[in-house]
């Protein structure tokens, strides 16, 4: 299977203008769940003739052909994250907005035993908690 997201929309059969290729690498690259305008802003610092259209059509486009999920974490934004990632959890801090990423076998466990239990085969889901941060001694516990 294609590795980036470049050679998945190759392999989808999508066209790959510059400026798609421009977004899809500033989408690879991205180590966080950015919205369109973040989208924007990275993608025309490499080319400016970029337009915000046209990151919106790409990222629809993309999230159409199943190559970007779409998330949204109560803050009335729609983020994008990479749909072929490796399956992870969200904690979303209420008090930056900072979405922090997480896997943890036991809460995997437990949600396969609680589908089991109502006589399902997990298939799929999603975690988001949000909570605030601890104040121990001035930092984050």
């Amino acid at each position: 299977m294609p590795e980036t997201i470049l050679e998945r929309c190759e392999a989808k059969g999508l066209r790959m203008t510059g400026q798609r290729r421009t977004i899809a690498s500033v989408l690879e690259e991205a180590t966080d769940h950015p919205d369109v305008e973040e989208l924007y802003a990275r993608a025309a610092a490499r080319d400016g003739a970029i337009s915000l259209a046209t990151v919106y059509r790409t990222v629809k486009l993309f999230e159409e052909a199943g190559i970007l999920e779409r998330v949204e974490f109560g803050d009335g934004r729609a983020r994008y994250e990479d749909a072929d990632r490796e399956h992870h959890d969200h904690l979303i801090d209420l008090a930056t907005g900072e979405v922090i990423e997480f896997v943890d076998p036991e809460i995997e466990e437990l949600q396969e035993r609680i589908a089991e239990r109502l006589g399902y085969r997990l298939k799929g889901h999603k975690l988001e908690l949000y909570g605030v941060p601890l104040k121990r001694g001035g930092g984050k516990t």
